[in-house]
């Protein structure tokens, strides 16, 4: 990278409505439901030559709540990763919070997740971190860690304060990935 976010070597990404197109009220329960993001399978393939490692990081209360089961995930996973792969992406992990209650250590915007990546890869240094979500729980959950943030999509309204408390704002993943490889990227916010 030759621009402001050089330090960083390491990538977090939530999936839903940052990869997949998220379903509101509902969950991606089936192969069929998954559809890639705009540009999501570009984005990830330009990424892949700008970080080290990359790594999923979502809540899948679904599971848990029993409207999916963990096989289901699975086949959502591996058919999401031959996507990514197919088009030249690299993903190190995938990591899943499955618990219904907010107080659960794993469930983001709790930290748990993130301490499973650095057990599991001792090298990742948070410092050198990115996360990008499109939820409010995935910006407090890079808060507490010190991981500069990155909020995409179009949730919110732009007069709510999860744009002051993210450290960037992205239309969308390859909107993020353009500015890495452009190098403008200097203070990007709503």
């Amino acid at each position: 990278m030759t621009n402001g976010l050089q330090k960083y070597k390491y990538l977090f990404l939530d999936r839903d409505g940052v990869i997949n197109i998220e379903r509101p009220g509902d969950y991606v329960k089936y192969i069929s439901e998954f559809i890639f993001e705009k540009d999501a399978l570009n984005a990830l393939s330009m990424l892949a030559s700008c970080f080290e490692k990359i790594f999923i990081i979502t809540n899948q209360r679904g599971v848990g709540r029993g409207k999916m089961t963990m096989a289901q995930l699975h086949d959502v996973h591996a058919y999401m990763l031959s996507e990514i792969n197919i088009n030249k992406g690299k993903i190190s992990g995938i990591y899943c919070c499955t618990d219904t209650e907010s107080i659960s250590i794993n469930r983001k915007p709790n930290t748990g997740m993130a301490f499973q990546i650095l057990e599991d890869f001792p090298d990742i240094e948070l410092s050198e971190t990115i996360m990008i979500g499109n939820s409010k729980s995935d910006i407090l959950f890079a808060k507490k860690l010190g991981i500069y943030s990155v909020l995409v999509g179009d949730k919110y309204p732009t007069e709510d304060e999860i744009y002051n408390i993210a450290d960037a704002y992205y239309e969308n993943l390859y909107k993020f990935a353009l500015s890495l490889k452009s190098g403008d990227n200097e203070n990007n916010k709503k």
